[in-house]
């Protein structure tokens, strides 16, 4: 039998083991060569923090610990299988699980401690509950609007960002009183219903543009949340682990937010996404050129110099793999192939690029937003499949428009822009793009997957 303070050296070993491995899983996983090794440190810390946790001595009764993971995989075995297209509302509800699960510890937390709770281990507490609250109903909001089930569009009125902010003070009144007063349980149960409100309405004026913003900012609370508990359960490897997580999230959601040249603020009470009806709605149907996929393969074996643009739509038509095929034609051909990434391109941040990396694509046809720019008034081809708003024109010169001032791909300087979609409906910003409408433009309507078969067919067939 193990010795109880052996066990205790054993644990502690186990968390700074794991604290380190997750340190380096956030370094390797920001470089997409040692991305995998990243995966791979973050599993096994992960794994010796649930193992050391399971040697606590003061565990009684392992039943209930073995019933939780039983439920747990059945639940989380078929969320990890989800197409790639689920990957953003699945991360979403993994959000709202970990932060259920921290307002819950919280809850128990108090109703053990209380009334002698200490203040500052009180001010975690509230801290911890409020977080977690607001997170768990937002990230349920965000994946409902990820997954259709709620509208995308903004849902806003008068004097909304009022009503939201006194929610949230309100709860953050309770939390001060709590501190000099924890007796008061109703205020404690009062504070978490108002948390639980506010995250609803935080999500309700956001729109579907916004979203990998949102799903980056919720990562954040998460982590933030963890850490908190992290200080109520005096246990330094959730407290590490959660202010990783939080701070992790709240650097990629400045990115994402300079990505689309807005603030936190706007993000969050700005209505971004609102669908403009009468900018699509009330002007004539206008002219495209459209091309098929014959002609398409003839003006990409024609170029030197061709730039892929993926968006969603080659998301949802699983298209990254036909994308490699057409690249693998192409480079034979002595055509050089690049790829152009809009940092918020798809509904969550690096979507793209882990799609094209599961098509194994090289990393090193890979660009961001300010490496491939330079590149495009000099390219011959440019291939846009299911991209939208990260490509609109609209964004550098129409003031009017929800998306002026985002940072935009150039691709209408290129000489040549073909643009796979299955129709011309807008984007997540809900407006017109007048790039289809230009001279130099072809519309290839159809689906990503099987367009781009076709385009490498005639491709192939044409060089046979």
């Amino acid at each position: 039998m193990t010795h109880p303070f052996e066990a205790d050296q054993v644990i502690q070993v186990a968390y700074l083991v794991a604290t380190g491995l997750f340190i380096l899983s956030l370094k390797w996983l920001s470089a997409p060569p040692t991305a995998r090794r990243g995966v791979w440190a973050a599993e096994l810390g992960m794994a010796l923090a649930i193992g050391g946790t399971l040697l606590d001595r003061n565990i009684v009764d392992y039943r209930w610990i073995a019933t939780g993971l039983v439920l747990g995989s059945i639940i989380g075995v078929p969320l990890g299988l989800v197409h790639m297209t689920a990957v953003p509302q699945r991360t979403a509800l993994s959000h709202a699980f970990g932060a259920l699960c921290v307002a819950l510890v919280g809850t128990v937390e108090f109703y053990l401690r209380a009334p002698a709770v200490p203040r500052f281990t009180m001010s975690a507490l509230s801290m911890e509950v409020i977080l977690g609250s607001l997170t768990f109903t937002g990230s349920l909001m965000a994946a409902g609007k990820l997954q259709e089930i709620l509208p995308q569009r903004p849902i806003t009125y008068r004097g909304q960002n009022i009503v939201n902010l006194s929610l949230l003070a309100i709860a953050i009144g309770i939390a001060v009183f709590l501190v000099f007063r924890p007796a008061h349980i109703g205020l404690f149960l009062l504070m978490m219903a108002i948390s639980l409100v506010f995250g609803v309405m935080m999500i309700v004026p956001i729109g579907g543009a916004d979203m990998p913003t949102v799903i980056s900012l919720l990562n954040s609370y998460a982590g933030l949340s963890a850490a908190a508990m992290g200080f109520v359960l005096n246990s330094k490897l959730l407290i590490i682990a959660g202010a990783l997580d939080g701070s992790s999230g709240f650097i990629l959601s400045v990115i994402m937010a300079k990505a689309m040249n807005r603030s936190f603020t706007n993000v969050l009470f700005g209505a971004f996404g609102q669908v403009q009806a009468s900018a699509t709605t009330s002007e004539e149907a206008r002219p495209v050129h459209t091309a098929t996929a014959e002609e398409a393969a003839e003006i990409l074996t024609a170029a030197n110099k061709v730039v892929i643009v993926p968006g969603y739509g080659m998301a949802v038509a699983q298209a990254q793999h036909k994308v490699r095929e057409l690249t693998d034609v192409l480079a034979k051909r002595g055509i050089d192939v690049k790829f152009g990434i809009h940092p918020v391109a798809g509904r969550m941040p690096g979507q793209m690029n882990v799609l094209l990396a599961e098509a194994d694509i090289p990393y090193d046809r890979l660009f961001d937003l300010d490496g491939i720019n330079p590149e495009l008034p000099h390219t011959d081809v440019v291939l846009i499949i299911g991209a939208n708003d990260v490509t609109n024109p609209a964004a550098l010169t129409d003031a009017s428009s929800p998306i002026y001032g985002m940072p935009i791909l150039d691709v209408d300087k290129a000489r040549t822009v073909m643009v796979i979609k299955r129709s011309m409906s807008p984007g997540f910003a809900g407006i017109d793009n007048d790039l289809y409408y230009l001279d130099k433009t072809l519309m290839l309507f159809g689906d990503a997957k099987t367009f781009v078969g076709n385009i490498v067919k005639a491709i192939s067939g044409g060089h046979a």
